[in-house]
């Protein structure tokens, strides 16, 4: 049994997703020791399994990332465990959220603002808020909006590449605006506010300006060598008519708190004509 504590151990989940690729795949954990099991090795819904595996490391820092989009349980459930088994152990713990609890107005969301969501995402993350918040009142939760990446492509940078490619029928909204914002920024500043005890409750991280589905998508296609001005758009109500998705239009996240604490994501501009 591993029974001291690494002081600069990290212990994630979700270590393989996109975020979690550019937390265990770059120098911004430089400073930490990592381990990060994977789904088939260690089952955040099995409480007994991740307790084990938790006390058995006995980490400084637990950064809960994993989650399965479609599957309350994963999200809820799974959230509470690895928040209960952080706090059995005295360990930091950083619990990635999203923008999603949020249902969309015109004026940018503070950390204070009530969850509003308008689908069955947005309220299950809203709900494992709440269930980790309990179960590990020093936790961080860390909310950000959608992630991109220069390394590697996220799903929504494929998407443009596919739709212009002549590959995919997507169009991409000209009417729903979030903060876009590189997975790289927010894994450092995770990587910063793991040593951070005197900083919990929720954070958003979110990048600094506000720009609508389909100018991010422009944004994308002359990144990639396409014609910015052939991106395909619609407008959130054809969604809801052709597909009957509910979405919500403006999410801007208000990061002025993180970035007084030092941690603050790149304009857009600024990633992709470096």
């Amino acid at each position: 049994m591993k029974w001291w504590r690494r002081s600069k151990l990290l212990y994630i989940t979700g270590g393989s997703g996109f975020l979690g690729r550019h937390l265990t795949g770059t120098d911004a954990i430089r400073d930490w020791e990592v381990i990060a099991p994977g789904s088939q090795s260690v089952d955040i819904c099995n409480r007994e399994m991740i307790d084990d595996d938790i006390r058995e490391w006995r980490p400084h820092a637990v950064v809960h990332l994993a989650y399965r989009r479609g599957d309350r349980r994963n999200i809820v459930a799974g959230s509470t465990n690895v928040a209960r088994a952080a706090a059995a152990v005295g360990a930091r713990l950083i619990h990635m959220s999203s923008d999603a609890v949020f249902g969309g107005r015109q004026l940018a969301y503070t950390e204070t603002d009530a969850a509003t969501p308008v689908n069955d995402y947005g309220a299950w993350k809203a709900e494992a808020e709440r269930a980790v918040a309990a179960a590990h009142p020093g936790a961080l939760i860390l909310r950000t909006s959608l992630l991109y990446g220069t390394t590697e492509s996220a799903a929504i940078q494929t998407d443009v590449d596919m739709a212009l490619s002549g590959r995919s029928s997507m169009r991409f909204f000209t009417d729903e605006y979030r903060c876009p914002a590189h997975a790289y920024d927010v894994a450092l500043a995770i990587s910063g506010l793991a040593q951070r005890r005197d900083i919990s409750g929720v954070l958003h991280i979110g990048g600094p300006q506000v720009l609508s589905r389909a100018d991010l998508a422009r944004w994308f296609a002359r990144w990639q060598g396409h014609d910015p001005a052939v991106v395909p758009t619609a407008s959130l109500s054809s969604a809801l008519t052709d597909q009957g998705q509910r979405r919500a239009g403006r999410i801007e996240l208000d990061s002025s708190k993180a970035a007084a604490f030092g941690f603050a994501c790149r304009p857009i501009e600024q990633v992709l004509h470096a």
